[in-house]
């Protein structure tokens, strides 16, 4: 009788795994050093490369592309190989996605410092890095199919579904948004100008938060966390629901970047309206996810792992219930410009994306090295500082932001710090 034996690849998961906490070190420092600034400008030491002009882009990309991304290639090669039963397809991409998107943050790191950059948010790379990142993420598409193509589980998991979306939509988004016409090695122009440049850029933007920070979160939240209850999910028809509306909504919610602008006024309602709808699948991922820890309440308080699952799961019911508040246009004329914007994209980055990466390590690393956890003690602290620290940067920035618009509308300020007068502006 012959026995088929197959190994999974861990070390490229061990690899990702390490990469994730190096670059959660650079990315949470580099925007700690940029915070230290708005109060205490001379803490860029009078060098030009660690303005905050500079800081700013090189910490999201840092966060973003750097930790998240590392983060979200650590679940999804552990994950993909036991859901499809089936090593990855070559590890030779496995290790070219690894060496090439490391590769492609360390030039982030090298570039953006010295002021080369596009100016679009979260697309600041120039077009040779443009380029590499398209054919670092064409490699890990390949990875991903190749593996499914030969899985010898039949059927294909709810969170297989949220890497697929992944996968083929960021590779959409990245190259229109990318299209430039070089005029040297380190300078482009965009193909787009004028409303249809910011048009086609939040319709990005928006969408690099939904398909590259939150769909593949979504297929490690179905995957970890029965796991790590050891239950099974809430409500597999449910998840499968929340995983079709919410891609079919995602995608046309752009516009509401670009409200109390020159693009058209249908557009901006249209952008409006989707994010509206798109609390229900969103809300429906989030209660999945509560509602898969029913009996296992017990376990959150012995496991730091579910602790942290737990506020990352909160944090996306709280983040995404906040977007589309923010897109409705009254709410929006109180919010936009001011620090209620960044408050709400760092409880969705520290919350969701930051605590559900931390619980993922904390279940993987025993698992990875086939050791215990160094200190569950540890571990503790680290849950409670951390959520500590989003609310004692949260709130205040919440309080700020709706100061700022009730200044703003009743003629105190306006969003660049200068007074109103019948005059004219004079800075304030």
């Amino acid at each position: 009788m012959n026995i088929e034996t197959f190994r999974y690849d861990n070390r490229i998961v061990r690899a990702f795994a390490i990469a994730t906490l190096v670059w959660a070190v650079v990315g949470f420092l580099a925007g700690l050093l940029a915070a230290v600034q708005l109060f205490w400008p001379a803490a860029n030491l009078s060098l030009q490369y660690v303005t905050f002009g500079r800081l700013r882009p090189l910490h999201t990309n840092a966060v973003i592309f750097a930790f998240v991304g590392n983060g979200m290639f650590t679940g999804i090669y552990y994950s993909l190989q036991r859901l499809c039963k089936a090593r990855m397809f070559s590890d030779k991409l496995s290790w070219i996605n690894f060496w090439g998107w490391n590769a492609i943050i360390v030039a982030a790191a090298l570039t953006l410092p010295f002021g080369i950059t596009t100016s679009k948010e979260y697309a600041e790379l120039e077009w040779p890095v443009d380029i590499a990142i398209a054919l670092i993420w064409v490699a890990f598409t390949i990875n991903l199919i190749g593996t499914i193509l030969k899985r010898r589980e039949k059927h294909l998991y709810v969170a297989i579904w949220f890497y697929i979306a992944t996968a083929l939509t960021v590779a959409m988004l990245h190259i229109v948004n990318s299209l430039a016409i070089p005029a040297g090695i380190f300078k482009s122009y965009s193909i787009f100008a004028g409303v249809q440049d910011a048009l086609v850029q939040w319709w990005y933007a928006h969408n690099a938060v939904a398909f590259f920070l939150t769909t593949p979160y979504l297929g490690l939240m179905y995957y970890f966390l029965p796991k790590a209850a050891n239950r099974p999910v809430f409500s597999y028809r449910l998840s499968i629901i929340h995983f079709w509306a919410l891609i079919f909504i995602y995608i046309w919610a752009g516009p509401h970047h670009l409200l109390y602008t020159s693009l058209p006024d249908w557009a901006q309602s249209l952008g409006m309206v989707f994010s509206v709808m798109l609390v229900a699948p969103s809300w429906g991922g989030m209660l999945n996810g509560l509602l898969t820890l029913r009996g296992a309440w017990d376990k959150v308080r012995q496991e730091p792992m579910l602790k942290f699952m737990v506020v990352a799961v909160t944090a996306y019911g709280m983040a995404t219930l906040e977007g589309p508040l923010l897109s409705i246009k009254s709410v929006n004329s109180l919010s936009h410009y001011t620090d209620w914007t960044v408050a709400h994209v760092h409880t969705g980055a520290l919350g969701w994306n930051g605590f559900l990466t931390f619980s993922m390590l904390y279940w993987l690393f025993p698992k990875m090295w086939n050791t215990k956890l160094y200190s569950i003690k540890l571990a503790n602290w680290h849950f409670w500082l951390g959520l500590l620290g989003i609310m004692f940067y949260a709130i205040p920035m919440y309080w700020a932001g709706i100061a700022q618009g009730l200044m703003w509308k009743n003629g105190v300020t306006t969003p660049m710090g200068f007074k109103e007068s019948a005059l004219g502006c004079s800075k304030s």
